[in-house]
């Protein structure tokens, strides 16, 4: 296992009237927020806040190249960016504990927090169609170049992890600075992550680290942005 710490490269906010952070996703032009009762959504080149919608958004976002899905509360919504309207609603494979969401692979990736699971779900009934156990609580998920990732926050301590996505061995470790939680994960497609700071109200750059070869499953599946 290799472990390191991480390298934040950039912040973003307080954002305006966003008490903090929850999910974070990327359309491939803006980084969207969730902030509890609305979505917001920033240019990551001036940081500048673009646009809001209003709508319920209590944990982990994710975007499938056409449309936002948002946990709140106990369901999944599928949400029209461009109108803000909730198209459809799914069940919440946790009831209420879910953390992280994620696009890969045609379906959705969501976290359990404290059971500490990572579910693959079906985006049009919500069925569990497999589950990663973690040895740690699970907040943001995400997908990049092959490479399925996860965000822990317990307590002062909070990492980036790479895990195996059929056994859930822990590959890759990076260390947050003592006090720096991540709520929200998502990739850039690339050699970034952005990650949600919870009560700080913050979005924080994380490098991601390289490897010799993006091999594994679905090496198409990156994050929602560029994979479909």
């Amino acid at each position: 296992m290799n472990q390191s710490r991480a390298e934040i490269v950039r912040e973003y906010g307080p954002f305006p009237d966003a008490v903090r952070v929850n999910g974070v996703t990327y359309d491939g032009q803006h980084v969207w927020c969730a902030t509890g009762d609305k979505l917001i959504a920033f240019d990551p080149a001036s940081g500048n806040t673009v646009r809001s919608i209003d709508v319920a958004a209590h944990a982990g976002t994710a975007f499938n190249g056409e449309h936002l899905f948002q946990l709140a509360a106990d369901r999944i919504q599928k949400i029209d960016p461009q109108t803000g309207r909730v198209l459809t609603t799914i069940p919440a494979p946790g009831g209420g504990g879910d953390s992280g969401l994620a696009w890969a692979e045609g379906t959705l990736w969501v976290g359990q927090h404290r059971s500490r699971r990572i579910h693959q779900v079906d985006p049009e009934t919500g069925a569990i169609l497999r589950t990663i156990e973690s040895n740690r609580f699970v907040t943001g998920v995400t997908w990049v170049a092959g490479e399925l990732w996860h965000g822990t926050w317990e307590g002062d301590e909070s990492e980036l992890r790479r895990v195996d996505p059929d056994t859930g061995d822990v590959l890759v470790r990076l260390e947050m600075p003592p006090g720096v939680g991540v709520s929200g994960l998502e990739s850039d497609g690339g050699n970034q992550f952005f990650c949600g700071g919870g009560k700080s109200g913050k979005v924080r750059t994380v490098r991601r680290p390289k490897r010799a070869s993006a091999t594994g499953r679905g090496s198409d599946a990156t994050v929602a942005s560029t994979s479909r």
